[in-house]
């Protein structure tokens, strides 16, 4: 939902649009301007995905500065996670001053007085979620703030919060939105705990085990290198453990990276790019080494064959897959049937 765009206001209006648009996406604060007010610019958007939200600035500089009187006014128990896409941001919270610059998260606890700023041109996607649905200790929140980038699943949930914002549009309204948004309070918890480095939370990196596995799926779907293995070695678990983390969530794992590869594939094949291309070099742009596999695959899925589905573009009413191997959107555990997967570690058949 869009909330601000300045391109709309009369420039002597900006500045009381910029307050009042932030005001409604997160807590009181001062705004203080750092370009001259004919030169300031703002495109804000807010998104829901359950009890959790996606706030977006793109904007010239400015600078927020949170005291301990805005708290006594209004300090909602969350906490927000920030990838900065543009721009260097100057973040200080708790005695403990940052450079963020573009691509690296941030966190900021709304409990508490922080500063934040860009100068220049600058953007920012920030997820915010409450204590509540983190279900971590105050400590161990505070604890990781600072240490973000230091932990193995910094780029992992930087780059999920990316895709999160470049199809908040469309995934912000879908059914699954709210689902959506648990997963990533999961990739989140798994974030914070690995920064913090705190043992005592250890069952917290068992329990988004299932997640994270899903949003690494999500992050190399089209490598055809991608295999048990590939995914058990970045998660420092076994094969069998991988296996089995599936089974008891009554999911397949074959079925999980075979149904995300097919739905790609299905879009992209009545794309206007997808329309020209040969059906062996869309298997391959999806991670399918042999195109044959592929069209068996697929026609098994969806009950035709991908060259039937790419000339008949959306003249035919979308197909449904014939087994139940509906997968999530990236980064969500997935809603797939309970196949038994081929047990083994090179390859997915």
């Amino acid at each position: 939902m869009l909330l601000l765009d300045t391109a709309t206001v009369a420039p002597a209006a900006r500045v009381g649009a910029f307050r009042d648009a932030f005001g409604q996406a997160s807590v009181p604060c001062r705004i203080d301007q750092l370009e001259p007010a004919e030169r300031m610019h703002s495109r804000m958007h807010l998104w829901q995905f359950g009890t959790a939200s996606l706030f977006t600035t793109d904007a010239s500089g400015f600078r927020l500065t949170r005291t301990a009187r805005h708290v006594r006014q209004e300090a909602p128990s969350v906490v927000a996670l920030a990838v900065q896409v543009s721009g260097m941001g100057r973040f200080s919270q708790f005695d403990a001053d940052q450079l963020v610059r573009a691509r690296e998260l941030m966190l900021s606890d709304l409990t508490a007085p922080y500063q934040f700023s860009w100068a220049g041109d600058g953007g920012s996607r920030a997820f915010h979620v409450s204590y509540d649905r983190l279900a971590l200790p105050t400590d161990v929140i505070r604890a990781a703030g600072p240490r973000l980038r230091a932990s193995p699943l910094h780029d992992l949930v930087r780059d999920h919060l990316e895709g999160l914002t470049a199809h908040a549009d469309r995934l912000g309204s879908d059914p699954a939105a709210a689902s959506l948004g648990t997963a990533t309070v999961e990739l989140v918890r798994a974030l914070l705990v690995s920064a913090a480095g705190d043992v005592r939370q250890r069952h917290v990196w068992e329990d988004t085990l299932l997640t994270r596995v899903g949003a690494y799926i999500a992050r190399h779907l089209t490598d055809p290198a991608l295999t048990p293995s590939s995914i058990a070695a970045a998660h420092a678990v076994s094969v069998r453990r991988l296996y089995q983390v599936f089974a008891d969530a009554g999911l397949s794992l074959e079925q999980e990276v075979i149904g995300r590869r097919l739905e790609a594939a299905r879009a992209a094949l009545v794309s206007p790019a997808g329309r020209r291309r040969s059906i062996a070099a869309t298997a391959r742009a999806h991670g399918f080494t042999d195109p044959s596999h592929f069209a068996r695959r697929f026609r098994e899925a969806y009950g035709l064959p991908p060259s039937e589905w790419q000339r008949s573009g959306h003249s035919h009413p979308t197909p449904s897959p014939s087994r139940s191997n509906v997968v999530s959107q990236p980064g969500s555990p997935a809603r797939i049937g309970s196949a038994p997967a081929a047990r083994t570690a090179s390859q997915f058949l």
